[in-house]
């Protein structure tokens, strides 16, 4: 029987992988990098939220799962540059780091995943290439993977740390309309973890409107507030500027109506998601319609999450739209068993 290619070895591609492995049926895993785990791993993340695991022990789990698996071949430094046929009869060159070749594949299953959102490609009202101590929260995770929050300028402990909530999300001006889901969670998962670090600081978190799903509100949102004394504010940022050694965050605070100009030694910007590169890429390759904010569209709506117009082309986690990890993972167990029923029926 033909293996199921799947595109992506982050966590919807391994757990797509472990699904099929499971169900009796080959795959190969084609990831770019020259390791699995994905954003997880690539941006050295702390601890997974909502649940406050290390992020590094968790991954290894699932990349131990199908690393070894003899139902499961990894290519890694791999991607994929040209496809020929429809499946379950598709061909797929692959490009490695010094060769290329061709492969006859049942299925696929696209998890190319997601890109954090430039803060300084449309605007530079946040001053994210200006200031060493204005940084986005995948800089900030790697110091808190370090166990060593400080401002970048100078190495020093922060006193005053904010959040800035939805740069690059939910902003009709620059065309990106969605909310990328994890962001709220996300920022009060690290403003807890500032403050475990760093006790005697004062953090903030500036928001539209706080959007925290699920156990998020409970597990992280209360307990950042209640347990860690985090200062949510309800409010909008129009600009950072730098005063002395401290940026300046000016806005408005939109619960009591006024303008505020706040001094802090470190900002950090809650950059959103946007269609990966390699999402695109693939979309191309692959011949799939993109939805209207321009992620790979799915047919079925919020009743499948998985399937494309494209039979036997599937699609897992961020390649659809904004996903946290629970999405992804259980997108990629969808997408395995529409895999392997197609490859069955075929």
């Amino acid at each position: 029987m033909k293996p199921v290619l799947i595109v992506g070895g982050g966590p919807a591609g391994l757990e797509a992988a472990r699904g099929l492995a499971d169900l009796g049926y080959n795959s190969i895993i084609v990831e770019k990098n020259d390791f699995l785990g994905g954003k997880p791993i690539e941006e050295h993340y702390s601890v997974l939220t909502p649940d406050q695991r290390d992020a590094e022990t968790a991954m290894k789990e699932k990349i131990d799962a199908v690393t070894g698996n003899e139902m499961v071949d990894i290519k890694t430094n791999s991607t994929v540059i040209a496809t020929d046929g429809d499946a379950p009869n598709m061909m797929v060159t692959l490009k490695g780091k010094v060769d290329e070749e061709v492969i006859e594949v049942g299925s696929v299953i696209v998890a190319t995943g997601f890109d954090h959102f430039d803060p300084g490609k449309e605007t530079q009202m946040y001053g994210y290439y200006e200031y060493d101590d204005v940084i986005t929260l995948v800089d900030a995770e790697k110091m808190f993977k370090e166990k060593n929050f400080v401002r970048p300028s100078n190495g020093e402990k922060p006193k005053d740390v904010c959040f800035i909530q939805c740069v690059g999300s939910r902003d009709r001006q620059i065309g990106n309309q969605w909310c990328s889901k994890v962001c709220c969670g996300i920022a009060s998962q690290q403003a807890i973890e500032v403050r475990e670090l760093i006790p005697d600081a004062r953090v903030f978190v500036f928001y539209i409107d706080l959007r925290a799903y699920g156990f998020w509100e409970d597990d992280v949102y209360w307990k950042a507030q209640e347990q860690h004394k985090v200062n949510f504010v309800r409010g909008i940022v129009t600009e950072i500027t730098k005063r002395g050694e401290q940026v300046v965050v000016k806005g408005e605070d939109t619960t009591l109506g006024r303008p505020m100009e706040i001094p802090m030694d470190v900002v950090v910007l809650s950059v959103g998601m946007e269609p990966s590169e390699g999402t695109k890429a693939m979309a191309d390759l692959f011949k799939l319609p993109l939805e209207h904010h321009g992620w790979i569209a799915t047919t079925g709506g919020c009743m499948n999450t998985v399937s494309t117009e494209r039979d036997g082309v599937f699609i897992a986690g961020a390649a659809g739209g904004p996903a946290d990890l629970e999405d992804s993972v259980s997108m990629g167990g969808a997408a395995a068993m529409k895999a392997a029923a197609f490859v069955r029926n075929s």
